[in-house]
């Protein structure tokens, strides 16, 4: 597996500087006045499709490795293969047609990523078979729709709620690369090895991608980026829960409870102002970090005093969410505690939330 992430890594590297180098061209279209730019000049945000790239490649090789006897350990099912590559890139493709024209509505691509989940659930067999409560899982079991509407909506809303978190240098990129380390690590404790080999290679594509995007923001992920990050994670997370009856359902829940929970109380916000869930503000979590907690650096140069106070923003949510991911590999087959942990991060989450926006943060984080 170590030359399946090499690989992924690699390829990523070579693609993301590729299109640093010649992906300049469309960035023209960007607005400057959208309230979630933290940058200035011309940068692409085809990230993306590099990662898309790179992934295509190691899932390929793991497809391929079935013919190499010395590859023998990273085979894959060609059909599983296959599957999750259509739906990302139906995901991708749609991420990317925004990135590169900005004029593809929020809506559409919603209904877009819909149907790649309903796609994802049909060739993969998709559904979240029990939710790990004795009392409601008898109930469960007789109404297997609700487990297919379940997937439906993780594998949908996920993408979307990666892009949401995707606001500064390394924040959804570093986000991903540790769920998809916790997926592996979880898999390969109940013997999946080609289920960790599939999230590996996402792991390795984003890790390569990086490398360009933190902490010189030379690229961004942009919603192809988001897009693909939030859907095969989904998927992992999905088929982990099915395929092994020991792994808690709550376990994917906590691991990804940042981007998920950050994206219901958005729209909780927003409804409750009388707004539409899909408009535009700066009112996020990571925004007001970026804002009341993240101290002024000085320079002369506009442009890398912005690139600096968005470079330290990140790490405040990166310890926020592994207080999460932490939990999730230390209890994966343990439900209360899983749920507690859960219930912990949402009660964190609004404490600290209200505290910042009241202009009550501690000195000590200023610091």
């Amino acid at each position: 597996m170590l030359f399946l992430l090499i690989l992924c890594f690699a390829s990523a590297v070579l693609s993301t500087a590729l299109l640093v180098r010649y992906g300049r061209g469309h960035t023209g279209r960007y607005a400057a006045e959208v309230p979630q730019r933290f940058h200035l000049g011309q940068v692409p945000r085809l990230g993306g499709l590099a990662m898309w790239a790179a992934s295509t490649l190691g899932w390929c090789w793991m497809v391929l490795s079935q013919h190499l006897s010395f590859a023998s350990n990273l085979r894959g099912d060609v059909a599983m293969a296959g599957s999750l590559w259509a739906v990302a890139s139906i995901a991708v493709a749609a991420g990317a047609l925004e990135d590169l024209t900005q004029r593809l509505p929020a809506r559409y691509r919603l209904i877009v990523t819909v149907a790649a989940a309903i796609v994802a659930v049909w060739l993969l067999d998709l559904t979240v078979p029990r939710l790990g409560l004795p009392g409601i899982d008898s109930w469960w079991s007789l109404s297997p729709w609700f487990g297919v509407v379940l997937a439906v909506l993780g594998v949908s809303g996920l993408p979307h709620a990666f892009n949401l978190i995707d606001g500064y240098n390394g924040l959804a990129g570093v986000v991903a690369l540790v769920c998809c380390f916790a997926l592996a690590y979880v898999a390969l404790q109940v013997g999946d090895r080609q289920l960790a080999a599939t999230v590996l290679v996402l792991a390795g594509a984003t890790a390569g991608f990086l490398v360009w995007n933190y902490p010189r923001g030379l690229i961004f992920a942009g919603d192809g980026g988001a897009y693909l990050w939030g859907v095969v994670i989904a998927i992992a997370s999905v088929l982990l829960v099915l395929r092994h009856p020991q792994v808690s359902p709550w376990f994917p829940l906590l691991l990804l409870i940042y981007p998920v929970w950050e994206t219901v109380f958005s729209i909780y916000r927003k409804v409750v102002r009388g707004q539409s869930p899909g408009l535009a503000d700066a009112l996020h979590f990571h925004q007001l970090i970026y804002r009341r907690i993240v101290r002024q650096v000085f320079d002369d140069d506009e442009t890398r005093r912005m690139l600096m106070r968005n470079n330290r923003t990140s790490p405040y949510l990166w310890g926020f969410a592994f207080l999460t991911v932490l939990p999730a590999v230390l209890f994966w087959n343990q439900t209360p505690l899983l749920m507690l942990f859960i219930v912990v991060f949402i009660v964190s989450y609004v404490w600290a939330y209200t505290r910042i926006v009241r202009f009550k943060v501690p000195r000590w984080l200023r610091r």
